[in-house]
């Protein structure tokens, strides 16, 4: 059965795009192993403390490796990504050897989808710089992206829905990854 890794983009706990993730989770169903990053205790990325690696970076580059693909579910913030999204990608695009540039690192080739839910942009410019960053450092991004534009209701109770329109949207960044 093939692994799928999904990566937040927000750490808060009812984030929207935690919610969008659950409805993918529900939307790929048992035709694969989901399971979510918590990359939430990596330390800011620094060459002073890169080897040996510490314990939260092997655990989530395993994780990585260990995963057919990922999915990632991220807002835009400032016009891009997050900061913690950006220190887990330096993390991983990292030599896994000290100064090892031949290996491919732990991303190197993973298929990535990208979907975000956020403002009026609908993550646009966050997704396009993630593809940019993401092909950069040799992932396989997917062409098939989904961007959700957050009603402004939703941001007063805290609760993502999605029309069918949105959900066939993941439907097809799904088949697409699977």
């Amino acid at each position: 059965m093939k692994k799928i890794l999904f990566v937040i983009g927000s750490l808060r706990a009812k984030s929207f795009n935690r919610q969008l993730a659950g409805v993918a989770k529900e939307i790929i169903g048992d035709r694969a192993e989901v399971t979510e990053l918590d990359y939430s205790d990596l330390p800011l990325m620094n060459q002073d403390i890169e080897q040996p690696e510490p314990d939260a970076v092997a655990r989530v580059r395993k994780a990585v490796a260990e995963a057919d693909a990922l999915w990632i579910f991220t807002p835009e913030y400032n016009f891009s990504y997050p900061g913690g999204m950006k220190n887990l990608l330096d993390w991983l695009s990292r030599p896994v050897k000290p100064m090892d540039y031949a290996t491919p690192t732990c991303i190197n080739g993973k298929r990535v989808a990208i979907s975000g839910a956020g403002g009026k942009a609908a993550t646009a410019n966050c997704r396009a710089k993630l593809t940019e960053l993401l092909t950069f450092i040799k992932a396989d991004v997917l062409a098939e992206q989904t961007g959700i534009a957050v009603p402004a209701e939703a941001w007063a109770t805290d609760i993502l829905t999605l029309s069918e329109e949105q959900k066939m949207q993941l439907a097809t960044q799904a088949e697409s990854l699977l």
